[in-house]
């Protein structure tokens, strides 16, 4: 692949196996202008683990940027709701706004949090298995990659077990504002309406616990407004949303994107049934060979030189986790599945001041789920092609039809 040989990632092929390309871009042109997407494509780990690092020039505040710079008036009045829910994540900005909403969450996302929650997580997985188990099929990913992670980020925040079925369009709904799938203006106009939607719900919660305070998130997020801190409303309710949202969603593919891996690795589900010990390294293995995150996406803060190419401020810049997690200079035998693989640094979870605040959950989810699965769906078969989501940013499946030995 030449210099001028352009990309395009929602392509069936790129959306399917998105390493082909990259791996050819990862060799012969590794800071890519991509025409089509308007972008540079970084893909071998040390540039992207450094565009990670430096928050300065590689800078996170794309929202605000898009919408002021990149819209037309008309458009930013459409879009105008849109931009008030998800301008006010935190993903979506750089120091000091990142560190104060990111501190007023973290304490929930700590290892020592999260293993209070793991025996909920195995009694879960195995609620989620029964039904599946006595039929011989099921859609992993529709009965449990979704619904376990889900289920226990709605019951951090507080989500009433009544309302938690109406997650799963809204969830939907944000993945098509936030990574990057086909741009049709009916489908973006009904994805906003949904994220304005569950803002409007969750604002409604925000108010019941304000009234009537719980040992939850949002409570949590409520009394620390109350005690001075610098949180709008606006800047609750949308904190509330990205930890709804990014709660599951990295789970969800994890944990469907791994379980595939494994069937199409017999001898690796094998290894993982007979030593579950392994969960550790091969939750680890199966986030860097095929995991829920393909790019993130950063802005140039100013003009800069990387490996002879000139990046210009204000170009956007796709950052490819999933092509550094396979580069040979940073792994041996970068395409081989191995769930002993340790020492691992993958980038699966990003790196630096923007590190997945969600990891520590994400990682014991998978590390329940996984040989659990293996263990119970040990002679599973697809029954059907896998179908990828038609989306940049993110890599999950539709689903994930299996059948096995009841």
């Amino acid at each position: 692949m030449t210099a001028g040989a352009d990309i395009d990632l929602l392509s069936p092929g790129a959306v399917a196996d998105p390493q082909g390309a990259l791996a050819r871009l990862r060799e012969e042109d590794p800071v890519h202008w991509s025409p089509h997407h308007r972008a540079w494509i970084l893909t071998r780990f040390d540039d992207v683990a450094a565009a990670l690092r430096d928050v300065a020039f590689y800078s996170s505040d794309r929202v605000t940027s898009v919408f002021e710079d990149k819209l037309s008036p008309a458009e930013r009045e459409e879009r105008l709701p849109t931009f008030r829910i998800l301008g006010g994540w935190m993903v979506f900005h750089d120091p000091p706004d990142h560190t104060r909403l990111r501190d007023l969450v973290k304490k929930a996302f700590t290892v020592r949090a999260v293993e209070q929650l793991r025996p909920r997580v195995r009694e879960l997985v195995d609620e989620l298995l029964a039904a599946p188990l006595a039929r011989g099929s099921c859609d992993l990913v529709r009965e449990v990659a979704y619904p376990l992670p889900a289920t226990i980020v709605a019951e951090m925040l507080g989500v009433p077990a009544s309302d938690r079925d109406l997650f799963k369009s809204w969830s939907d709904d944000i993945t098509t504002l936030v990574f990057g799938g086909p741009d049709a203006r009916e489908r973006r106009v009904r994805a906003q309406a949904g994220l304005v939607e569950l803002a409007a719900y969750l604002g409604d919660l925000v108010s019941h616990y304000r009234a009537s305070p719980a040992d939850n998130l949002i409570t949590g997020l409520v009394q620390a407004q109350e005690a001075g801190q610098a949180l709008s409303d606006d800047e609750v309710v949308s904190t509330c949303t990205l930890v709804l949202f990014g709660g599951h969603e990295t789970t969800t593919n994890l944990i469907a994107n791994g379980f595939l891996a494994l069937l199409r690795h017999p001898d690796e589900l094998r290894a993982l049934v007979a030593d579950p010990a392994l969960a550790a390294t091969a939750v680890g293995e199966l986030n860097r060979f095929d995991g829920p995150s393909k790019f993130v996406v950063r802005r140039a803060a100013a003009d800069a030189e990387l490996r002879g190419r000139t990046i210009r401020a204000g170009d956007a810049v796709l950052l490819a986790q999933c092509a550094a997690n396979r580069d040979p200079r940073a792994f041996d035998r970068p395409d081989v599945l191995d769930l002993r693989r340790d020492p691992n640094r993958h980038l699966a979870f990003g790196h630096g001041i923007h590190y997945c605040l969600g990891a520590p959950l994400a990682r014991m989810e998978a590390q329940e789920a996984l040989p659990r699965l293996a263990a119970a769906l040990r002679d599973a078969r697809l029954t059907a092609e896998p179908a990828w989501l038609p989306l940049i940013v993110s890599r999950g499946l539709a689903s994930l039809p299996i059948a096995f030995t009841p």
